[in-house]
């Protein structure tokens, strides 16, 4: 089994920033494609960030410029910088990742049980 487990400062005000860090545990072989989601209170889960095992990056439009999504493979950890924090950008954030098992080498999808971050103006 593999768990992700999201850690990083939750409040912080308008303009500032902050880092999110997701560790992976578990039986892994390997990493593929890692991301970061969000939700915001009544709205659904959305993409911010994700990298792939070949540091491709893709970002949302409306965090783009404010984001740099990276990752420690050594250390099964990964990280999202985030600047310029809007009140607007206040949700529970998770990370996701596609991880090879080492037993069975299959790749299954997982998922943290997110971490609420809180932008005051």
């Amino acid at each position: 089994q593999v768990q992700l487990v999201e850690s990083g400062v939750g409040l912080v005000q308008a303009g500032g920033s902050l880092r999110l860090s997701c560790t992976a545990s578990g039986s892994i072989f390997s990493i593929a494609t890692i991301a970061w989601y969000r939700q915001a209170p009544g709205k659904q889960r959305e993409l911010v960030a994700s990298i792939t095992c070949d540091s491709i990056t893709n970002y949302a439009e409306s965090m783009k410029g404010r984001l740099t999504i990276s990752r420690d493979n050594a250390k099964n950890t990964m990280y999202l910088q985030m600047n310029g924090l809007k009140p607007e950008d206040t949700a529970v954030y998770y990370c996701n990742a596609n991880i090879l098992s080492s037993g069975d080498k299959i790749y299954y999808n997982s998922w943290g049980r997110g971490t609420q971050v809180t932008v005051s103006s």
